[in-house]
């Protein structure tokens, strides 16, 4: 079954008609098809993309108050008790 469509016209400069069927044929596909491949990609490239914000880890999220402490692993787990 085919996705529903919408049949549109247009008027093209005879030039141009001529030089998209040629340049169709050369691709081995449809004017149709050509045209509706460059009609998505513009499309595409015009709606807007949100950008991935990732989280900055290079500086604290909360600040620190006091001293910095410098702790080694082996000094942290005699600090906590683990079961």
């Amino acid at each position: 079954m085919k996705p529903p469509s919408v049949r549109t016209s247009i008027d093209l400069p005879r030039d141009l008609h001529r030089r998209l069927h040629e340049l169709a044929a050369r691709k081995g596909c449809s004017a149709r098809q050509l045209i509706l491949r460059s009609i998505e990609r513009v499309v595409e490239e015009s709606t807007p993309h949100r950008p991935r914000r990732r989280l900055n880890l290079d500086k604290p999220i909360v600040p620190t108050r006091g001293k910095p402490f410098d702790l080694t692993n082996e000094q942290i787990y005699d600090l906590i008790e683990f079961p």
